[in-house]
């Protein structure tokens, strides 16, 4: 695909790879770096490094280059497997784990796991997120439900789409909340100041946490976050749209915080109706040793 641009007075002096990342709709500025170091992207004809300074006229052309898909491969990763029948498996993901193969992580991601468990995954997603319904954060723990067949998954995902799907997850963030129960409503898109991460825009999407205060800590809370809905990065990005982001944050969060390996956010409790026979499945599991640790510690410490 063949696309053009020209720079307007306002957005002289912008790096080539901030501009275009704002106007290239769902392209990164680590994609448009990319692009312009294998020569897909001119300015007035010219091939350009990330760092050019776009000039007010100056005519911009790129190519969008064909997608190359991924050669999946199945890999014996051991998986903690929570339940599994013919049409769901619902695993706890560790911290530290990509959900499905991209740029960067073609390996060791829970799909290619999935791929060796099991050979009967919904093809809906396509060929790069076999049976993924919905996702977590590398850096978050806890539970995921993958459907095994095309009818399960669109039955989980019309329950996510009715917002029938339970969710809760545990999260330690900033400071202390001064109230026990609460709920934020407030929509969520990509941040306009950085592509790279999300923020509370008014022209977001719906997005609805509720949270309760399980425990208070000097300077921190424990809290339980229940999604009504499940927009990217939602939980860390309304904490911290209320000022308690959560601890370990490396996007979201304060630089002095808690040693930790990401986010202290675990997705605890997993319930749906089952795609084939209707009953009600709830799932729960505890956090992981890093996470209970840093709860210890701040409880001593308090």
């Amino acid at each position: 695909m063949n696309e053009h641009y020209t720079v307007s007075e306002a957005e002289q002096a912008k790096r080539i790879d901030k501009l275009l990342s704002d106007v290239i709709e769902d392209a990164s500025r680590s994609q448009i770096q990319l692009w312009l170091k294998e020569e897909h992207v001119h300015v007035n004809g010219d091939v350009v490094k990330s760092n050019y300074k776009v000039q007010e006229g100056d005519k911009i052309s790129w190519t969008i280059p064909e997608v190359k898909p991924l050669e999946l491969k199945a890999e014996d990763i051991n998986l903690d497997v929570i339940f599994e029948d013919s049409d769901v498996i619902v695993v706890n993901k560790p911290s530290g784990m990509v959900v499905h193969p991209a740029a960067g992580h073609e390996e060791g991601t829970l799909v290619n796991a999935l791929l060796y468990h099991c050979n009967d995954l919904s093809g809906i997603n396509g060929v790069e997120r076999p049976g993924i319904v919905h996702r977590i954060d590398k850096d978050t723990s806890g539970l995921l439900m993958v459907a095994k067949n095309d009818r399960a998954h669109e039955s989980l995902v019309q329950q996510l789409v009715d917002k029938t799907v339970e969710r809760k997850y545990v999260a330690v963030v900033h400071g202390t909340i001064a109230h026990e129960y609460g709920t934020i409503d407030a929509p969520i898109g990509r941040d306009p100041k950085d592509r790279q991460r999300m923020a509370v825009v008014d022209n977001g999407r719906d997005a609805v946490t509720h949270f309760q205060v399980l425990e208070h800590f000097k300077d921190y809370s424990y809290v339980e976050c229940k999604l009504e809905t499940g927009r990217t990065h939602q939980i860390r990005v309304h904490m911290r749209y209320i000022n308690h982001p959560l601890a370990g944050d490396p996007k979201y969060g304060p630089r002095k915080t808690l040693e930790l390996d990401g986010q202290a956010l675990h997705a605890k409790t997993l319930g749906f109706t089952h795609p084939a026979s209707g009953e009600w499945k709830s799932f729960e599991v505890d956090p992981p040793e890093e996470f209970t640790q840093t709860l210890e510690y701040l409880r001593n410490k308090s």
